[in-house]
């Protein structure tokens, strides 16, 4: 009997100790996540995709109609200056040069030896003509008609307008004079058309793209091969215009190739456009990447890593423990005492994840990680302490193009 006295004690006592924990638990309030705030370093950055870009372009095709013999290169191959690229066939213009060729061979074999022949003809016909038409003239009237004498003088004329014809061709077909001039010109003009046929690299470069295969026919106005210059590379970067204020030319910048999300490498900002994309609602960036990586290739995507700002030390917080914001202030439900009260703050730099506080918080504060709490001011609560990882950096994201963002 007195055994069960005391275990009914002890189950008294124990109900009574098990009341008053969850009394004084519901005294304490409910269990919620916080943060305390702390001073760390802070890195403000500006984060969007963009794309690889070679400063200069260059489009290959061919100045006249032909068709493709053979192509020599293709994509990704390196090229220099005069380096062959596409062979059109080139009969007919190949026949056509050694026509011309036989013709000036043709004037320094044949031509102009006869020219010369033919004016020295012509001085023994004038020399003839002469001597006729002076007998003539001193022969009495009774023997020669009048009319003789004037087909000898008539004669005469016509010797000496042929002497002048002679001494004329010979000058036109002399070397370096007209005719030479004229076929020399038709040859070096066939010439020309001829080695069109064969379409060589204007510039040294990397192929980007090919537009053609042996048997194709080509024409003027199209593009059959281009050609990223050698030269500095660029990454163009379309960023929200709301960042516009933060971007400054020789930003520095830390690049990561999708393909290549280990290697990361610098750049710096070299133009910001003076306009706005009013479609888009973004400004182009233009970043200069030296020195290139080896993997690095034409409109690769690349994540760009802006640094905008930053502190050597400061306090922060984490953004989602922010709410009403309106500009530079926010506010936060504080929590002092265990009990709640809203706060305002003045925020500075601000990112995705943590912002800075410039007034209003203290280090060592504790405040709720719901900013959105419908708990009154005044209400008890228990803090639990989130797990803030690695929160000492803070960033601005490409609302268009957002990218996660680590912070150390």
């Amino acid at each position: 009997m007195l055994v069960n006295r005391y275990k009914y004690l002890i189950i008294i006592v124990l109900l009574f100790f098990l009341a008053g924990f969850f009394l004084f638990r519901w005294w304490q309030g409910p269990l919620l996540s916080g943060y305390e705030v702390v001073s760390s370093p802070l890195v403000q950055t500006v984060v969007a995709s963009g794309r690889v870009e070679t400063v200069s372009r260059a489009q290959i095709g061919s100045e006249i109609t032909g068709v493709v013999l053979e192509r020599l290169i293709q994509e990704g191959d390196r090229v220099s200056r005069g380096d062959l690229l596409l062979l059109l066939k080139s009969d007919e213009i190949a026949a056509q040069v050694r026509q011309a060729e036989a013709e000036l061979t043709e004037l320094a074999a044949s031509r102009r030896p006869q020219a010369e022949v033919d004016l020295a003809n012509a001085k023994v016909q004038l020399q003839q003509a002469e001597r006729e038409a002076a007998r003539r003239r001193n022969t009495e009237l009774g023997i020669l008609s009048a009319e003789e004498r004037e087909k000898s003088i008539e004669a005469e004329r016509l010797a000496r307008n042929n002497l002048e014809l002679a001494r004329l061709k010979v000058a036109a077909l002399a070397p370096g004079q007209a005719e030479e001039t004229m076929l020399r010109e038709r040859l070096a003009a066939l010439q020309a058309q001829l080695a069109k046929t064969k379409i060589r690299a204007e510039v040294s470069g990397t192929v980007l793209t090919r537009n053609v295969e042996p048997g194709d026919l080509v024409q003027p106005s199209q593009t059959l091969f281009t050609i990223a210059l050698d030269g500095a590379t660029e990454i163009r970067v379309p960023f929200d215009e709301r960042n516009l204020p933060l971007l400054a030319l020789q930003q520095k910048a830390a690049v990561i190739a999708d393909a290549y999300p280990d290697q990361a490498f610098p750049a710096h900002i070299n133009f910001i456009a003076p306009s706005i994309d009013a479609q888009r609602g973004t400004v182009d960036v233009r970043l200069t990447v030296d020195p290139v990586p080896d993997f690095l290739r034409q409109d690769m995507t690349v994540s760009v890593n802006v640094e905008t700002n930053k502190r050597e030390r400061t306090l922060v917080i984490p953004n989602d423990a922010l709410s009403s914001i309106s500009g530079k202030k926010a506010m936060v439900i504080l929590v002092r005492d265990g009990k709640i009260q809203r706060h305002s703050i003045t925020l500075g730099l601000r990112g995705l994840v943590m912002s800075e506080v410039v007034a209003g918080l203290k280090e060592g504060d504790q405040v709720l990680a719901d900013a959105e709490s419908a708990l009154k001011d005044g209400t008890r609560v228990r803090l639990e302490q989130k797990q803030r990882g690695l929160q000492h950096q803070a960033d601005q994201t490409d609302s268009k193009n957002e990218l996660p963002v680590k912070f150390d």
